[in-house]
């Protein structure tokens, strides 16, 4: 496995007691730069793949970027990426799924208490939640623009109230309600407040470049975008080689198909 970053710049201990934890500055200022300048060109691109926010025009989202774009097809393999995830998930990984969520000046809507392992578990057969989500702030993210809100220490609790695959309704299984505000497997509203009374919360936010990792399990939602100042968040999922569902009903680009170990690049940068 590649191991670019130093192990005590991991903070191991606080990711598995809290599930989630603020990376070290994982990625140069020209890598975020180019970064930046494809999502501007990838939200433009016609096709399923790109999600605009209900009955408008605004991009919610764009998936499956490393299957059609260059930039992110490296990015996936820069070792510091690649290096933490490895780390994290203590096995070899491919990518199971990219995105970016995009939260528009004023027009990008919340996400609800969820958590990412239910629809991986429920839809694709996911064994378990042997797998990481690293997170990239291409914008800076503070309390206005719809940061991420997350109750630590949630993710041992496995998944809540989970409902048998045969019970989910039909129309849950539409892919579209995946990636839209009107998400398919949520926590209920009560169940995630009494979990943050008990557990807290604590928001993502930092600078543009700013690099966070999340269990899978972790209970997070968002909030509307209540200011001017746009939030683009990219995601990149690795999932144990081992682990991974072996029937596939989804679209690619919103769960990969190739799921052969990754080996990084030469050099950290794009």
């Amino acid at each position: 496995m590649s191991d670019p970053i130093r192990p005590q710049t991991i903070d191991v201990t606080r990711y598995e007691r809290a599930g989630f934890f603020r990376a070290p500055d994982l990625l140069d200022p020209e890598t975020l730069a180019l970064l930046t300048a494809r999502v501007e060109a990838l939200g433009a691109r016609p096709g399923p793949e790109v999600v605009h926010e209900k009955g408008t025009s605004a991009v919610r989202g764009i998936h499956g970027c490393h299957l059609y774009d260059d930039v992110c097809r490296r990015l996936v393999r820069l070792p510091a990426l690649l290096g933490l995830a490895e780390r994290l998930v203590g096995e070899p990984v491919y990518v199971y799924q990219f995105k970016v969520n995009m939260k528009q000046p004023g027009a990008g809507a919340a996400w609800p208490w969820h958590q990412d392992f239910a629809f991986w578990h429920r839809e694709d057969g996911m064994p378990a939640d042997r797998a990481v989500n690293i997170a990239v702030l291409l914008d800076p993210v503070h309390a206005d623009n719809g940061p991420l809100r997350v109750i630590p220490g949630t993710h041992r609790l496995g998944l809540i109230d989970p409902a048998p695959a045969a019970a989910v309704a039909d129309g849950e299984h539409d892919w579209r309600r995946h990636v839209s505000a009107d998400l398919a497997h949520t926590v209920p509203d009560g169940v995630a407040e009494s979990l943050a009374r008990s557990h807290g919360t604590e928001l993502v936010i930092g600078p543009a470049g700013t690099v966070y990792a999340f269990h899978p399990s972790v209970v997070h939602s968002s909030s509307d975008n209540r200011s001017a100042d746009r939030r683009a968040m990219l995601l990149v999922t690795y999932n144990a080689v081992a682990n991974a569902p072996r029937a596939l009903s989804r679209p690619e680009f919103l769960v990969s198909r190739d799921t052969a170990a990754l080996t990084p690049l030469a050099a950290n940068t794009l």
